[in-house]
């Protein structure tokens, strides 16, 4: 193992940061963002400059944690979203191929039109809703038709303990409010991205030598979220008796938190209603056990609070 180099883009995104901390155990990390450094180019809007980064890193892993995540703005600036989502990931997967390395991707459960309750299999059609789904997915099919050896990890409802994100909203809101509304008809498990993260670290050890058996792990697509299930309106409410539980005040209480329809709160983008995912297979492949949405935010909180 040792010697190992890993190529990681997006070091500052929420999945970026953790994998910062996940993947420094398995060799020299050249850890990059939108700005890049010393001469490399971590912009995934500078095609040329994204190819001539690999050439010159020369890794055996590619990690891609870069994508343009903002969904409803993606329905306004379609061609941005398909460069950075679809073009990019297609460059970084013919130069994988072209250096014989690993490529991890990110994907999402936004390539399926959320329909039904069924979680979703990777096997599974997709018809994405978003301008946002039809780029991952674009993104998904140019890894594929590349034939480098790839790991394509669709998650969902990515939530870190750096920046900004639900938990955090919903208690500055309580403390602001009476009353909170929250969508009540989207389902889905929270996850971590410190457990996508340590996750894709526990994977690259799995592919690589000396573990590698044969290369008997198949490239593709694994679905990789929390185990269990729950509403925004149910996440709403265990964040704020966490909270509460914890002793702090809040003006909104857990029961004071109002179920609302999706089709009450319009954004530019459709969302899908159902976003469970199948992890069957990512946790027999890897031989792994993912934990329930609620250890995760529990712990977030306990760090938060």
């Amino acid at each position: 193992m040792s010697g190992m180099k890993i190529l990681l883009l997006g070091k500052n995104g929420q999945v970026g940061w953790e994998l910062q901390r996940s993947l420094a155990v398995l060799g020299e990390v050249v850890a990059l963002d939108r700005l890049g450094a010393d001469g490399l180019c971590g912009d995934l809007a500078d095609l040329a400059g994204l190819a001539q980064t690999v050439r010159s890193v020369r890794p055996q892993v590619i990690v891609n944690a870069a994508a343009h995540t903002a969904v409803d703005k993606a329905e306004s600036e379609p061609e941005l979203a398909r460069t950075l989502n679809a073009l990019a990931p297609g460059v970084l997967a013919q130069e994988a191929r072209q250096l014989g390395a690993w490529l991890i991707h990110y994907s999402t459960d936004y390539v399926f039109d959320g329909s039904g309750s069924a979680p979703w299999k990777e096997t599974d059609a997709t018809a994405p809703l978003s301008v946002y789904g039809r780029t991952k997915l674009e993104g998904e099919q140019l890894i594929a038709a590349s034939a480098c050896r790839h790991l394509i990890f669709r998650t969902s409802w990515v939530y870190g303990a750096r920046g900004g994100n639900f938990a955090r909203t919903m208690l500055r809101l309580a403390a602001e409010r009476e009353q909170l509304t929250v969508i009540d008809d989207q389902i889905g498990a929270p996850t971590g991205a410190d457990l996508l993260a340590d996750v894709t670290a526990h994977a690259i050890r799995h592919v690589l030598p000396p573990m590698r058996r044969n290369d008997l792990t198949p490239s593709g697509i694994y679905h990789l979220a929390a185990a269990g299930e729950t509403s925004w309106h149910g996440y709403a409410r265990f964040v704020l008796q966490q909270a509460q539980e914890a002793g702090l005040a809040l003006k909104a209480r857990p029961e004071q938190v109002k179920p609302i329809p999706t089709s009450a709160y319009p954004t530019p983008a459709k969302r899908p209603h159902n976003s469970r995912l199948d992890t069957t297979l990512l946790q027999n492949t890897f031989g792994l056990t993912l934990p329930h949405w609620q250890v995760g935010v529990a712990r977030l909180l306990a760090e938060t609070l």
